[in-house]
C-alpha cells in the first residue's frame, strides 16, 4: 500500500520539489499551497500524512492544524518550518503533530519522518 502524503506549503517550487521526490520514492501525493485548500482536500481526500508548513499566508500552519485535528484527528501531521521557534514547535506537538522538521530539510530526514508518522498511523488505525 502506498503512503497517501498531502504537501502543505506557500512556496510552490518547494512543493514542487518534493512532491516529485515523494512521487518516485512510490507515494501518492496531493498538494496544496494554503491551509484552506488543504483542508478542502482533507475533507475529500483519504490521506496518511500531512506535511504542513508553519508559516503561510492567511492561515497559519499552528491554526491549520487545530482545523485538520478537528475534521480527521487520525492524521499524522508533520511541521515543517525555515523560521522555527520553540514556541511553534512546542505548540504543533501539543496539538498533535508528530514531528517538527526545520527547512532545509534533509530529505532522508523528512522521507523517515513520513514513514515512522504512517506507521504511527496503521497501529491506531488497527487498534
Amino acid at each position: 500500500m502506498e503512503i497517501r502524503v498531502l504537501l502543505v506549503d506557500d512556496a510552490k517550487d518547494f512543493v514542487e520539489y518534493m512532491r516529485k521526490r515523494l512521487v518516485a520514492r512510490g507515494m501518492e501525493i496531493l498538494t496544496a499551497y494554503d491551509g484552506m485548500s488543504a483542508l478542502e482536500i482533507i475533507k475529500e481526500n483519504p490521506l496518511d500524512v500531512i506535511v504542513l508548513d508553519v508559516l503561510m499566508p492567511k492561515m497559519d500552519g499552528i491554526e491549520t492544524l487545530r482545523e485538520i485535528k478537528k475534521i480527521k484527528p487520525e492524521l499524522q501531521v508533520i511541521m515543517l518550518t525555515g523560521h522555527g521557534t520553540v514556541e511553534s514547535a512546542a505548540e504543533g506537538m501539543k496539538l498533535g503533530a508528530v514531528d517538527y522538521l526545520l527547512k532545509p530539510c534533509d530529505f532522508g530526514t523528512l522521507l523517515k519522518s513520513i514513514q515512522d508518522a504512517y506507521e504511527l498511523k496503521q497501529k491506531k488505525d488497527n487498534c
